[in-house]
Formats: structure tokens, sequence, C-alpha cells
């Protein structure tokens, strides 16, 4: 009898163990439209002018991955930036209470033609004059965890798949003027199915701005990613998950094509990509994540205030006082790397890097696979290479790239050793 006892309590901690090595995923989606005129993200010069209308509706496409002990969740947002520091905070705390999820990505599209996200409950920063803002930020939080924990409840066992192609011509540098200008053309994609074999859903990782539509229109729209999700849904038949890339210093490419025919060609080569390859139920499915806030000085004094008063005169003040608050303390933006069944990694990080940071990245990694996710987990201005910021100009001057030149290599640096001590090539 006691020979029987342990071998149930053995057959019991194998499948617990075999259990906790299997792929799961699960997606959800929920609109994030707001219902109120708020002001707009993206152009300076719109000011403080409210929205009127839509164009196309804006999402929040979740998708939740269990791998062995860890849960990640990528939530792709048709969004300029990922949520606010107050409700960032808001929603992975909720993440973590009501679904054990402690990872967690939410990356803006940075359409240009989503609201501006920055505004805060405080008296001169959004409170009286922004009220609807206000509103739709709780309403955003709530969109998002119910995706997210929408998500985690359709958790299933999977197979998946990695790959990806450089695509000439859909993207272009708008940044340098010396040749060869630096371009990181490559499409990366995620596909995940079912057991069956059935598409689930297709992460895509792509770095362009989403810029198609004109300042003047002051309707919310996703941009080309919408188009391109679109696409992905109509002819894959899965659920399509997208973030981008490092586009600070890059533009869409392909001619004078709207932003509906740029998606959707955008997205019949994401859809060719993931007809091409096949899926497979990993032997040992793994998860590591690691995630820090860092501190670098400020090249912008916004303490001073006849800089604060040119910079509210470009934007509008509420906008203006809250950054105040987010750099009084230096530059802090977040950087996280991951590696999935040791062999595909992810970093993201909280701000919009020059593509020549994940270009460098994905070559230094030596992985099969490296997805790179620009403005997650926060928003922390641009981050263009040293040699760009030697060159100058918009996107590269301390306006709008105040962290202290050469943040952005050593953030990249910071990843490359993690991606590396992940698969035990270097200590921790």
């Amino acid at each position: 009898m006691r020979s029987g006892l342990l071998q149930q309590i053995g057959l019991f901690l194998f499948s617990l163990c075999v259990a906790g090595q299997s792929f799961q995923a699960g997606v959800a989606r929920r609109e994030i439209t707001p219902r109120e005129p708020v002001p707009m993200w993206g152009y300076g010069d719109r000011h403080d002018a409210l929205s009127e209308g839509v164009l196309d509706p804006l999402y929040a496409d979740a998708l939740v991955l269990a791998a062995g002990s860890e849960k990640l969740a990528i939530v792709g947002l048709d969004l300029g930036r990922s949520p606010g520091e107050p409700s960032l905070a808001r929603i992975r705390e909720r993440l973590l209470r009501e679904a054990g999820i402690r990872w967690s990505v939410l990356g803006g599209s940075h359409t240009h033609h989503g609201p501006v996200l920055e505004l805060t409950d405080a008296e001169g920063r959004g409170r009286g004059r922004f009220e609807a803002a206000l509103r739709y930020y709780r309403q955003l939080e709530d969109a998002i965890v119910e995706a997210v924990l929408e998500a985690n409840a359709r958790l299933a066992p999977a197979r998946l798949a990695a790959g990806s192609a450089a695509l000439a011509g859909f993207n272009a540098n708008r940044h340098s003027k010396l040749e060869p200008k630096p371009v990181d053309p490559e499409l990366v994609v995620l596909r995940i199915d079912r057991e069956s074999g059935e598409p689930l859903a297709l992460l895509v990782n792509w770095a362009a701005h989403p810029t198609t539509l004109p300042p003047s229109l002051l309707r919310f729209s996703a941009d080309y990613a919408g188009a391109l999700k679109e696409t992905i849904r109509r002819e894959l038949g899965a659920s399509p998950v997208f973030l981008q890339g490092a586009a600070g210093d890059l533009r869409t490419g392909r001619g004078p094509m709207d932003y509906r025919a740029y998606g959707e060609a955008l997205g019949r080569e994401a859809v060719r990509m993931a007809r091409n390859l096949s899926t497979a139920t990993p032997p040992a499915a793994s998860l590591q994540v690691r995630e820090e806030r860092f501190r670098f000085p400020s090249r912008v004094d916004l303490k001073n205030p006849i800089i604060a008063m040119m910079y509210e005169k470009a934007f509008f003040p509420e906008l203006v006082r809250n950054y105040q608050d987010e750099y009084a303390e230096g530059v802090r933006p977040r950087l996280m790397a991951g590696l999935l069944n040791g062999e595909i990694g992810f970093v993201a990080a909280s701000g919009e890097f020059f593509s020549a940071h994940a270009v460098r990245l994905r070559e230094r990694a030596r992985l099969r696979t490296v997805f790179f996710f620009g403005y997650s987990n926060g928003y922390h201005q641009y981050f263009p290479t040293i040699e760009a910021a030697a060159e100058g100009g918009y996107g590269a001057d301390p306006q709008v790239a105040p962290a202290a030149v050469g943040a952005g290599e050593e953030l990249m640096n910071r990843a490359l050793v993690w991606l590396y001590q992940f698969r035990g090539r270097l200590k921790q």
C-alpha cells in the first residue's frame, strides 16, 4: 500500500512538472476608442484641439503566453504610446492581483491619431479642464485589463513558430542626410496555432511611423496598423497583435499609398510569412524575463521657466507640466528583455528608438529571432544613436531626445547582457 501511495504521488508530481513545461496561449480584444472629445496625440501644432469623431476604431489586442511557471501579457494598442505612468501602474497591479501575471508589454502602435495620454488628475495638469480625458484613462485601463483577463481565461495548449524577412522599400529613413541611411527592413512575426493546427494569433513587429494621415484630421484612427490587422484577420483567420518597432527615424515607404493600401500590403506580407512557418509544440516550454528602470541626466531643463514657456507654447501647458513632473529626477526609461523557449528573444523599451539600435541588437544577440518593441511600458521620447545625435536634426536634438547621449546604446547593451545570461552564456 505504501509503494502504491508513493507511486501515485510520483505520478502526481510528474504531471505537475509536465503541465508546468507546457506552452499555452490565449487572445482577446477590446475597443479603446474615446467616447468623448479629448486632445489628440502626436502633432504639436494641434495644441489642445479636441477630437472630432472617429475615422476607424482603436483596439487593445491582448496575447497571453504561458510557458513553464511564467506568464507574459503582450498588448498591442492603437495608441501613440503606452498608457501614462499612473495608468500603467494600476493596470500592472491589477494583472498581478487578478491573474497572477507579473510580466507585461503594453506597446503603442504610435498612431498620431489617438488621444493624449499624459494628463493627470492634478491641478493645472488635467483636472477641471480635461475631465473627459481623465474619464477615458479609467475606461482604457478597464478595457486593457479585461482583454488580458479574457485572454488569460482562454489559455490552451498551443504550437508556435517565429520568423523574419527583409522587406525592401516598405520603410525609409526620415532623419539622416548621410549615405547609406540606416533602416530596419525586418518584418518579424510570431505565429501561434491551436493544437489542431488552426491559426490562433499572429504577432507582428514592424518599424515605420504611422503618420500617413494629415495632422489637420482630428478623427481617431489606427492608421496603417488597423488595415494591417484587418488583412490578417480576413486572410489568415488569426487574431492579430501589432507592436511598433524601433521607428524613431523611420517613415513608411512604398510611394504615395494611403494608410489602408499600405497596411493591407504590409498585412499580406505578414500573412505570406505566417503561411510559410511550420508551428510546433516546444518540447520544454520556458520563459525568462527581466525588467529594470534606468536613470539618465536630461539634456533639457524643464524647470527653467523660459524653456518651459517655449514648450507650453509649442504644445499646451497641462501637457508640459506633466512632463516636468516625469523628468524632475532625470529621464527614467523602462527596459524589458525576455527569452521564450530558449530561442525567441524580445526587448521592450519605453521610447522612440532609432532603427540602428534594433538592427545592431539582433546582430549581436545571435538568436534566430529577436522582437524589438518600442513605445512600450512608458514613453520617454526619442533615443537616437550617438552618431545620429552628432548629426542632429529632429528626433536627435535635445528638444525631443532629452536623455543623455549614449542612453540608447547603454540600454541595448544591458538588454544584450540579459539575453546572454538567460542562455547561461554569461554569469548573472
